[in-house]
């Protein structure tokens, strides 16, 4: 018997040439975020996760904002590769925000302060774990994506820009959209090196 899951697993990849076409329309697209949103599993049932989606003007205006800022500290005899990938993110349909609320995060570190220092890492999972979860729900729609962390960078440009609370902190970028060329290879370490069994 297939394992429905597994194939959907195997069918996410990081898809760096994308278009702006989608199979879903934006509603379609909003519903599901929504529900991965709302019942991916997170530490003490925090829902410390904030997604933002960024269409259409939004979406470019992202990664304006990731190129003027990079412009800063890289030099302009050497700018015109990290241009051109910025520009291939430019190119996608739109692009996923993914945030912690941080005053979700040190609530939980004054109510169970036996687990404080676990609080931020447990934050991060669960937010890894959303990611996971709609990157594979792309996936399964036919919609390519991948995953970039321009953060901290452009962090206090981004909440400015779109007015959000200081307390969202800024932990991964999704561009997303049509797959205007397939995936690259993808190696593996042999399994044996990574699993290890006593029966």
């Amino acid at each position: 018997m297939e394992n429905a899951f597994l194939k959907s697993i195997l069918k996410r990849r990081s898809f760096y040439n994308l278009g702006k076409k989608l199979p879903i329309n934006n509603s379609e697209l909003v519903k599901e975020i929504a529900e991965a949103l709302k019942n991916t599993p997170s530490a003490f049932n925090s829902q410390s996760a904030r997604v933002v989606l960024l269409l259409k003007d939004n979406h470019q205006k992202l990664w304006n904002i990731v190129k003027e800022t990079l412009k800063r500290s890289i030099p302009a005899e050497k700018f015109a590769p990290t241009e051109a990938k910025i520009n291939s993110f430019a190119a996608a349909y739109g692009t996923i925000l993914y945030f912690e609320e941080e005053k979700t995060i040190q609530k939980l570190q004054q109510d169970f302060p036996l687990y404080k220092e676990n609080f931020p890492v447990w934050g991060q999972q669960a937010n890894g774990m959303l990611q996971f979860v709609i990157w594979t729900m792309l996936a399964e729609q036919n919609i390519g994506a991948s995953l970039q962390h321009y953060n901290p960078l452009i962090d206090d440009e981004v909440k400015k820009t779109w007015n959000l609370p200081q307390s969202w902190k800024l932990i991964a970028q999704m561009p997303f959209g049509s797959m205007t060329a397939p995936a690259g290879d993808k190696t593996f370490l042999p399994i044996e090196e990574r699993l290890r069994i006593f029966d």
